[in-house]
């Protein structure tokens, strides 16, 4: 029995990984690895892998001005006005649930807005999280919760509300798709179709805060906990000056909403989130807020911040574009399709678990959708399936692993403002949590749906 080389190459890059071997050098392997056994040869495979590393060069660029905007909306003073306000809080005796709840709700808002709103993906973590560490420390909130928190907003988003990431994940990529591939998708409401895969998420959410990770934990206080708590109250020293000063304040504000408006309303009529970060940074540019003779340091500082994370999803570009030169891809569902043999319950499950398989090795949903798309929609009708159920499956399928995948930024990003002391491992306290705690659920609210619509 020959062994399915995308299914070896993600089982490969998923081990090494939990052995800590890095994800880029994790990815590496898991590709030629992958390539190997699907006869394609060192050469070949490496063609392949330097092809898609090329086709993520665009993704670079977007993370750098992602990382240049995040900066100078921190040179406005806004993260660290809001960490600021709530060491004070913390500082004065207030270590009480409401300050921890509402800690919780305000991370999960700004990694929602982070997708539609104020498009700066997760260039915002590595910003507002460290300030925050010291609070997360003296409450002894346990790291794999604010993990579990900013990955329920930036995935949910994107998978529910087609706005922003979810109009190009929902409309401009699944709906499209699905389209091609033969279904009529004119009269299709994709926020009706992820609705119950959405509420799977809102339920691994609440099990993560009340359940899994509700008992304090210990950190140790190292030194980056006092430069952060400085840092932080340093964002809220401006009320104690003079009237200038909060006058000064008050500008860099109005400047930080201007700059957020204006990248906003830019991607929304380009579809850009490049242009739209980079209308955003011109607008501090423009304003003074960010000084020219700066606009270098903090330009090369946001690619300081982002410059990890957007060298693994290029990896992991390449990774993908292995993966679909196997041509392996269709055989692994075809392998699934012939387990079913007719049965939706069965064949909805399988499709599933296999669009988690393929999203935790490619590391995103995006990439992922075109595959499936293409696969999934005419084996969907034949086992009469509505196409809102089909729409739900695919939508699903692509989401899944996500969450829980090593090469994902829905990981990558939490890890990078958490792990900022040394205390936060990736695999262990970023990766394992989110994936138990958001792709059980989804397979499973993905499946209810795929049944019941």
């Amino acid at each position: 029995m020959t062994i399915n080389a995308v299914l070896l190459a993600v089982v490969i890059m998923l081990g090494l990984s939990l052995a800590r071997v890095h994800v880029v050098l994790s990815l590496l392997i898991g590709a030629i690895a992958g390539g190997l056994i699907a006869g394609l040869g060192i050469t070949e495979t490496l063609e392949a892998f330097q092809s898609g590393i090329r086709n993520g060069a665009e993704i670079a660029l977007s993370y750098a001005l992602l990382g240049a905007f995040a900066v100078a909306i921190a040179h406005s003073g806004l993260p660290q006005s809001l960490a600021g306000s709530v060491i004070k809080r913390i500082d004065a005796g207030g270590t009480g649930g409401m300050i921890k709840y509402m800690l919780f709700a305000g991370l999960i808002v700004m990694s929602c807005f982070s997708q539609n709103l104020i498009p700066i993906h997760i260039a915002f973590i590595p910003l507002l999280v460290p300030p925050l560490l010291l609070a997360f420390n003296r409450m002894k909130i346990d790291r794999r919760l604010i993990a579990c928190l900013i990955t329920f907003g930036l995935v949910t988003t994107y998978m529910f509300i087609p706005y922003g990431f979810g109009d190009i994940y929902l409309n401009q990529i699944m709906l499209k798709n699905v389209g091609e591939a033969g279904i009529d998708v004119s009269n299709i409401s994709v926020t009706k179709a992820m609705a119950i895969p959405a509420l799977g998420m809102f339920v691994g959410l609440l099990t993560a805060v009340f359940i899994s990770y509700r008992k304090p934990r210990e950190y140790q206080q190292v030194a980056v906990d006092k430069e952060a708590h400085d840092a932080a109250l340093e964002g809220d020293a401006l009320s104690k000056t003079a009237a200038d000063a909060k006058s000064q304040s008050t500008l860099k504000t109005l400047v930080a909403l201007a700059a957020i408006v204006t990248a906003f309303v830019v991607q929304l009529y380009t579809d850009s989130l490049l242009l739209g970060s980079m209308f955003g940074f011109g607008v501090f540019m423009a304003t003074g807020v960010v000084k020219w003779r700066e606009a270098d340091s903090v330009f090369n500082d946001g690619i300081k911040l982002m410059a990890m994370i957007g060298f693994i999803m290029i990896t992991a570009q390449g990774f993908a574009e292995v993966m679909k030169a196997t041509d392996q891809i269709q055989p692994l569902v075809d392998g699934a399709a012939s387990l079913f043999a007719g049965n939706k319950a069965i064949a909805a499950f399988i499709m599933l678990l296999v669009g988690l398989i393929v999203t935790m090795g490619i590391g995103s949903s995006f990439s992922t959708i075109p595959i499936l798309a293409a696969i999934y929609v005419p084996l969907c009708i034949s086992l009469g399936f509505s196409p809102l159920a089909t729409v739900a499956i695919i939508g699903t399928a692509g989401a899944l692993g996500d969450a829980g995948s090593p090469a994902s930024d829905s990981t990558l990003g939490p890890t990078s403002g958490l792990n900022i002391d040394g205390q936060h491992d990736h695999i262990k306290d970023s990766v394992v949590p989110t994936f138990l705690h958001y792709n059980i659920p989804l397979l499973a609210f993905g499946w209810i749906a795929s049944m019941v619509l």
